[in-house]
């Protein structure tokens, strides 16, 4: 039987994570054994815990407890960790997902040791190295055996970096195999779609049930650290709701409500808290994010995670970024970058508003991408 250890550390690993601990337990629960080690990167149990118990993922082997800090020590302290774990457990390959901290660790310990990198997400670039994210995903890439990517773009951006389309197996990190495999995640959405109706009551909570509203996300450094690019968010956030009498819902990242008070200006912390048209809330779990964004009327993001999602169900998107690794979504149209510009956010707005429908391509495969992904692991790691 194959072993397989998988590498998980921040939330949206977790729901990816979810996908292709499903399809092993439902298909191939003969042929491979999974290992699953949480870094402990997102620590707080309402942010990460809850995931576990809510999607029914196997609960974790091994906890590193890394907690967060600057990026060397917690990724230091995540090699550490990850290489024990590999040396006791010797597996025949490592699983990774997506660009955090806990992925760069992943493939540094296990290429280190030869272990064979399989990497979800392969290939997604923003052409931004300012961005950590971007750092780790390219790193990762150029030490993986199998790179599945999501997207059409993502796999020729690896033919662009010398990656070989019809190379020959054996496969290895010096003659690694790229492959088109559609989105776990898109996997997940259409599965966690009905079941999020059925297990959540927070349209009913928030009173948006039948009313059309906006969903905002708001976490990323750059915007939540940087008071001038915090104000222009919230002062348009602000404009679209009082202006189009509109609700908007925004769950907090705990960074973001803990800095309002600090880098909003007073005058606009005050107003934003006394908007009857905008609702802060706690974290949500991820069921209630499907259900909110299944709902919505429009969503207005800096996560990578929530631009893809909105597509799936056909909603229209803000990114408050200066650009984006899913650019197919801003090509097709259903998706526009404005970056934390006042004037760029209240325009997007405007147009979507008079925008007719929208096409949504089949761009993230057929929501089998895990059985995809299961299939070729079997085939080519021994």
């Amino acid at each position: 039987m194959l072993k397989l250890l998988t590498i998980i550390g921040a939330r949206p690993q977790i729901i990816k994570a979810a996908a292709l601990s499903r399809a092993i337990k439902n298909n191939y629960s003969d042929k491979i054994h999974e290992v699953i080690v949480h870094t402990g990167q997102h620590y707080d149990e309402n942010m990460s815990q809850v995931f576990f118990d809510e999607l029914d993922i196997p609960h974790p082997d091994y906890n590193l407890n890394s907690g967060s800090g600057a990026h060397g020590k917690q990724t230091a302290s995540m090699i550490v960790g990850i290489e024990d774990i590999l040396i006791k457990e010797k597996p025949n390959c490592i699983v990774l997902y997506g660009d955090t901290n806990s992925t760069l660790a992943g493939a540094i310990a296990a290429s280190k040791i030869q272990v064979p990198v399989i990497h979800i997400e392969a290939g997604l670039r923003s052409f931004n190295k300012a961005m950590p994210e971007e750092i780790n995903r390219i790193m990762c890439d150029h030490v993986s055996t199998l790179l599945f990517s999501p997207t059409k773009s993502g796999y020729d951006n690896l033919l662009k970096e010398g990656f070989k389309e019809n190379n020959l197996p054996p496969y290895t990190f010096d003659n690694p195999k790229i492959f088109h495999c559609g989105d776990v995640m898109y996997d997940n959405s259409l599965y966690f779609s009905k079941i999020a109706e059925q297990k959540t009551n927070i349209l009913k909570e928030y009173n948006l049930e039948n009313v059309p509203f906006i969903l905002a996300t708001i976490h990323r450094n750059n915007n939540t650290d940087e008071p001038i690019r915090l104000n222009a968010l919230f002062s348009a956030i602000n404009k679209i709701a009082k202006e189009n009498k509109i609700k908007i819902i925004i769950p907090l990242h705990p960074r973001t409500a803990k800095l309002l008070s600090q880098n909003l200006s007073a005058e606009l912390y005050n107003i934003i808290q006394t908007n009857e048209y905008i609702k802060i809330t706690p974290p949500v779990s991820f069921l209630e994010m499907i259900a909110l964004e299944k709902n919505s009327s429009l969503v207005i993001t800096d996560s990578g995670g929530v631009q893809k999602e909105a597509f799936f169900f056909q909603k229209t998107c803000i990114i408050l970024r200066s650009e984006t690794e899913w650019v197919e979504l801003v090509n097709c149209g259903s998706a526009k970058i404005v970056d934390a510009d006042e004037s760029k956010i209240m325009k997007a707005y405007s147009d979507f508003s008079i925008t007719k429908k929208l096409k949504y391509p089949n761009l993230f495969g057929d929501g089998k991408a895990a059985e995809f992904i299961c299939d070729a692991i079997l085939k080519y790691i021994k």
